[in-house]
């Protein structure tokens, strides 16, 4: 087995080492931490010297090990575990937890593709404890993944909406995020979850609407990274509003 240093278990990791995630990634922890790491495993604290940032009730140890088992179940989903996939997840993990506990999580990743588990119990876990607007921003890296070699293929978006629906989000924000990532014509539509025929005080209700859940301010106790992925959605949106309106006149 490679390297795995101590540092997930140092950040605090607390529901992600029960139910179906602990029975996945419980004893890929428990045989790498060497006893020096053990020694050093300690509560949580959020403060500068901690590896990981708490992202709302989630600790972020309990969110890097929820996301990598989803992450694993998309990559492979069409029998074919791309490199462009691969190196997307390393970039995130990177920018997200640092290099140190990338390597670490990347090599963790690498060891749940090789795994067979129901993505639906994991999911469902991920639901009781993570807030809906992170379940929401995992999903967009989800999306990320699947088409990190220039294409969706209908297996990942069938992989992702299985998540989608037991991770309990909504069809309207599932529609929303994977627009993004797609080029069909009614795309500017579909990301305000609106329909072609609709007025335009509808769609200027639905926008406004979504400008206050989608804000990036909503997300500013998640760390950088995900108040990155929060604005990149605001601006789908504020990109598909304009379009519209130039399409529609007003």
């Amino acid at each position: 087995m490679g390297k795995l240093t101590g540092t997930i278990i140092g950040g605090g990791i607390g529901w992600a080492l029960f139910g179906p995630l602990g029975a996945l990634i419980g004893a890929y922890l428990g045989n790498a931490v060497s006893s020096d790491n053990k020694a050093r495993t300690r509560p949580y604290q959020s403060d500068a010297k901690t590896p990981f940032a708490t992202f709302g009730d989630t600790r972020a140890g309990d969110f890097a090990v929820a996301m990598l088992s989803l992450f694993a179940y998309v990559s492979k989903s069409d029998r074919s575990v791309k490199s462009a996939e691969v190196q997307y997840v390393r970039k995130y993990l990177i920018e997200k937890f640092g290099p140190q506990n990338a390597q670490d999580l990347l090599y963790l990743y690498k060891e749940i593709l090789a795994k067979n588990y129901n993505v639906r119990d994991i999911a469902n876990q991920i639901r009781n404890y993570m807030d809906y607007y992170s379940r929401m921003e995992l999903l967009h890296v989800l999306f990320g993944i699947a088409s990190a070699d220039g294409y969706l293929h209908k297996v990942e978006i069938s992989a992702i909406r299985e998540i989608a629906e037991a991770m309990g989000i909504s069809g309207s924000d599932f529609d929303s995020i994977r627009a993004i990532f797609s080029r069909s014509v009614d795309q500017s539509y579909v990301v305000l979850g609106i329909k072609p025929e609709d007025n335009i005080e509808t769609i200027k209700k639905t926008y406004r609407e979504l400008a206050v859940k989608y804000h990036p301010d909503k997300v500013a106790n998640l760390g950088p990274e995900i108040q990155k992925l929060a604005e990149e959605k605001f601006k789908s949106i504020n990109d598909a509003y304009q379009t519209i309106r130039k399409e529609r006149g007003f």
